[in-house]
């Protein structure tokens, strides 16, 4: 009302018993409500002021932002229903191999693998943010291989996502089709897993655009790996976020790694926050990030990568990197996932939830 400068919430106030009428008037004159104040506050108090949320004037979304849930709710608040955004990536999975069966397949024959690798990067393909197309499996024929490059084409991605066929092997064919209908920008990579790794163009009929097509190792892991290292940050960055790299964060080792002497390494971990146990060597004890190991890194072992959330960047040497190490890690997943550390991570001294 006119003349109030300050808000006394509902909790600090009682109900007061209620004043007689005044002296003249009519005895059923209407009684006013009144309350007792239990606690003063100054001027101001829990009042919102005109443009205290937001300025007039003011940028709530500066181009380039990503647009998350608060975000949304912002946007609503300054009434922009609608507005100019990225469009979605498209991006289409194939597998490759005569080897390769749908995954309900329930009996191998000799010789059969069932196909995780398309399954997985339809997945992945889709928690980053693409709209995906299934194109199936293309067998080691190369007509049919072919067949499916255009129909790829033919669908209007922008991105295509090929497991196999990019090795040493007679029947890799898809780098030498690659080579025919477009041009390879790398097909070997000194890195492990994932040394076959390939990215091509190809132009787009009757368009000014090309398409970018990432041919994965057929081993699962190298298809995971490679995947994130090259795959998610061209989705990002189509897009448009503004930095679409993946975020490299310092951890401790909690165990022995051996190194490869012929190429540097991705090595699958999972990161967690809390008192470091024992295997982290002089770090035991201290709060930090550590990261524990996946198990075995061959590449054909997809167990690797189960709740891997970080890839460990280990050099090209000699030897081991000894448990309590400091090393570099790419985050490869949400550590609102990670795991409970063993024992409570302290809270600020005087807080209390």
């Amino acid at each position: 009302p006119p003349g109030a400068d300050a808000v006394v919430k509902v909790e600090d106030t009682q109900p007061a018993a209620a004043a007689a009428a005044a002296e003249g008037q009519a005895a059923a004159a209407q009684q006013q409500r009144r309350v007792a104040i239990l606690k003063g506050v100054p001027a101001g108090k829990d009042i919102r002021q005109v443009g205290s949320d937001i300025q007039a004037g003011a940028v709530v979304l500066e181009a380039g932002e990503r647009v998350g849930v608060a975000e949304v709710g912002i946007l609503a608040t300054v009434g922009a229903a609608l507005l100019p955004v990225h469009r979605r990536p498209r991006l289409a999975v194939l597998s490759t191999g005569d080897e390769v069966v749908a995954p309900e397949t329930q009996t191998l024959s000799p010789g059969q693998i069932r196909d995780c690798n398309r399954s997985m990067l339809l997945a992945a393909a889709a928690g980053a943010g693409a709209e995906v197309t299934d194109l199936g499996i293309a067998r080691d024929v190369d007509g049919h291989l072919e067949g499916c490059l255009d129909k790829a084409l033919a669908a209007g991605v922008d991105v295509l996502v090929t497991s196999g066929a990019v090795s040493m092997g007679d029947r890799d064919l898809l780098k030498p089709l690659l080579e025919r209908k477009g041009q390879v920008h790398f097909g070997r990579v000194l890195m492990k897993p994932g040394k076959p790794l390939t990215f091509a163009t190809l132009q787009v009929e009757g368009s000014s655009r090309k398409l970018l097509v990432f041919g994965l190792p057929g081993n699962p892991v190298s298809s995971f790996v490679c995947f994130n290292l090259v795959v998610v940050p061209a989705l990002r960055k189509m897009s448009g976020w503004a930095q679409p790299q993946l975020r490299r964060v310092q951890v401790t080792t909690s165990s022995a790694l051996k190194l490869d002497p012929e190429r540097p390494e991705y090595h699958r971990v999972v990161l967690a926050y809390g008192r470091m146990p024992s295997s982290c060597g002089a770090a035991a004890g201290q709060l930090g990030w550590y990261a524990c190991s996946t198990g075995n890194q061959i590449s054909s072992r997809l167990l690797s990568a189960r709740s891997a959330n970080a890839l460990l960047e280990l050099p090209r040497a000699e030897g081991v990197v000894e448990a309590g190490s400091t090393v570099s890690a790419l985050l490869i997943d949400d550590l609102g996932f990670m795991p409970q550390a063993e024992g409570d991570v302290p809270a600020t001294d005087g807080f209390v939830a």
